[in-house]
């Protein structure tokens, strides 16, 4: 590589057919050494996006590559630029649970913490979404961070984390002063029903002890207790609505 730097025929930022920079292929694969080499050059864009309009910063991002990404931000950069998606260098640590690279990108101040994509997601979303505890802890402790913040069909954090059953990031989300454990879609279905749906017992639990409402019907007027009866989840039936002493007894 410092031979072919030192090369006057050599264009250290040209990219190939699909708009990738050898800095954004160094970054994306973590090459700590290539990227600082490449960054003491003049005449390397250290912000250029490839042909899916994602920069060197979001590529290391996006592979928790901590060093790649603390050398990019040394750089004239925008951390908070988004690919045509809207998916910013957060969201895409964010998702892959990559604590030690937000760590470095929440220390800026130009990071929105709570940037938004095309269809409205958070970070925190897709932290909770794939059960990231640690990355939506670190979230959640952010000064403009809203738990309850809908995307364009209405899914919340707290949703996506009982669809999913990850029980340690409902916990969390409850654990919000301002959270609404009975926030709906857009079809008016509430985390308590999902986690009924999928039969996420503990979840449930934890939704019903957060104040859940479990009658709260659907736009089709179905229950939580109707989705667990029509999926045989018989523990989240009795959750939802314990046997009465008399028909123990009966029983």
């Amino acid at each position: 590589m410092k031979s072919l730097l030192e090369r006057d025929d050599v264009n250290p930022d040209k990219p190939d057919q699909s708009g990738y920079t050898p800095l954004s292929v160094a970054a994306s694969e973590g090459h700590e050494g290539i990227v600082k080499l490449l960054l003491e050059q003049d005449s390397i864009s250290p912000d250029k996006p490839d042909e899916y309009s994602l920069t060197p910063l979001s590529r290391a991002a996006s592979g928790g590559h901590e060093g790649v990404v603390k050398l990019l931000l040394q750089r004239d950069i925008n951390p908070d630029k988004p690919d045509r998606f809207g998916l910013t260098p957060l969201r895409y640590a964010a998702s892959s649970g990559c604590e030690g690279v937000m760590k470095l990108l929440l220390a800026r101040d130009d990071v929105n913490p709570d940037q938004p994509d095309q269809t409205g997601q958070t970070p925190l979303a897709q932290a909770a979404l794939n059960g990231h505890e640690g990355a939506v802890s670190m979230l959640l402790g952010r000064d403009g961070v809203n738990p309850n913040k809908p995307d364009e069909h209405g899914e919340t954090p707290l949703r996506w984390a009982a669809y999913y059953g990850h029980e340690g990031v409902t916990k969390l989300l409850l654990g919000q002063n301002n959270i609404n454990p009975d926030r709906p879609n857009n079809y008016w279905r509430t985390p308590l029903w999902w986690a009924a749906h999928h039969g996420h017992e503990r979840v449930v639990k934890l939704l019903l002890g957060g104040g859940a409402n479990p009658d709260m019907p659907d736009d089709g007027g179905r229950t939580p207790f109707s989705c667990a009866a029509e999926n045989g989840h018989t523990g989240v039936m009795a959750l939802l609505h314990p046997p009465t002493a008399a028909t123990n007894r009966t029983t």
